[in-house]
């Protein structure tokens, strides 16, 4: 997709297996993996297509998109992946994240997609008044061990990060954050790696691999 918007949607593949193998042979140690299906239905809807890929590799998959039960994320879990990331239910339910990362510890991340510095929610269709700063600090506090932090306006635009939001993020909170939306080349990578917060600790690259604009062994040499 393109900033969020499901009219905007490319498929580069239609075997998710095959590409997961190739960033594996391309020395990718993490695959990150959203079943957009399931962000807008509310619940996993490609469990059997994330088996076949986790079974398939031998890096870590992490998985978004509609996890917002705890036997969402059990069922996620249970076939094999390492991270489920949730977003919708920790903005509407903050007494749920609270038990959520308590009893999941690094084994979830809190997703934060953010529009105009808000969260937005349901798979991007719904914006809400959260500020990303504040939710981001509140669940730190509740115990969060990892933030993936999403630029909605840059995501799939192939314009750049948005690198004075991310600061603002990842300075904001002491646990790691984990940066998605907008690079389009080495060289924003490069500025990523430049901007020296602690905090940042890696980068969600997609449309920019697929395109051919970014070669995953050139990025992953980079670290």
């Amino acid at each position: 997709m393109t900033q969020g918007d499901y009219a905007r949607e490319t498929v580069y593949s239609n075997d998710p297996v095959a590409v997961a193998r190739s960033f594996e042979e391309a020395g990718a140690r993490w695959i990150h993996v959203v079943d957009l299906d399931g962000a807008k239905a509310g619940c996993p809807r490609n469990l059997p297509t994330l088996e076949r890929i986790v079974s398939s590799v031998g890096c870590r998959v992490e998985v978004g998109g509609g996890a917002r039960d705890f036997s969402s994320v059990d069922a996620l879990l249970d076939i094999g992946v390492a991270r489920v990331i949730v977003g919708t239910k920790i903005v509407k339910d903050p007494n749920w994240a609270a038990l959520l990362f308590a009893k999941y510890g690094d084994k979830v991340a809190a997703g934060i997609d953010a529009r105009n510095k808000k969260a937005a929610v349901a798979g991007w269709t719904e914006d809400s008044a959260v500020s990303a700063l504040k939710l981001a600090r509140r669940v730190e506090a509740q115990g969060c061990k990892r933030i993936i932090l999403t630029d909605i306006a840059t995501d799939g635009a192939l314009t750049g990060p948005n690198l004075p939001f991310l600061q603002e993020i990842a300075g904001g909170v002491s646990i790691p954050v984990i940066a998605s939306g907008g690079v389009s080349c080495l060289a924003d990578l490069q500025a990523l790696a430049e901007a020296k917060n602690p905090a940042v600790e890696g980068v969600i690259v997609g449309k920019a691999i697929y395109e051919g604009r970014i070669k995953l062994a050139e990025a992953l040499a980079l670290q």
